[in-house]
């Protein structure tokens, strides 16, 4: 016995319910966009979101086609696109979180408290130190 498809089922359903079953659909794919769309639905062209953020054309376009990259970046092209950043954790059993407390996105922001550079020690106190003789 073959299944029905979607569109035998929509097609099934009262006028009202098709309705906000596609705006619901609409709402979720308005959700998620790449930087790509983004920038797109904000009217901007990669040569214009550049110029915004002192760099060149290409450097936009290797941003867009990134899968991982700084949250620092991403800030960077988001602010470029006259927006901000906002972090929101889900967890199980919890509603959505915002995150703060993160430091500044901005490029230019050093985190507080960074660490000292390791200090280069000789091969003896190495030693001495894995062997539990440390001073």
């Amino acid at each position: 016995m073959m299944g029905k498809s979607l569109d035998d089922v929509m097609a099934a359903l009262p006028a009202d319910r098709q309705q906000r079953i596609r705006a619901r659909g609409a709402e979720l794919v308005a959700e998620e966009m790449t930087l790509r769309e983004l920038r797109k639905a904000m009217g901007k062209t990669q040569a214009q979101l550049a110029s915004r953020m002192g760099k060149p054309q290409a450097t936009i376009s290797r941003m867009e086609a990134q899968s991982d990259m700084l949250m620092s970046t991403l800030g960077q092209v988001v602010e470029g696109l006259g927006g901000r950043i906002s972090i929101l954790a889900e967890l199980p059993g919890r509603a959505p979180v915002r995150l703060s407390g993160l430091g500044d996105l901005a490029p230019d922001a050093k985190p507080p408290g960074r660490a000292a550079a390791p200090r280069k020690i000789s091969a003896s106190r190495a030693k001495a130190v894995r062997a539990g003789r440390s001073k």
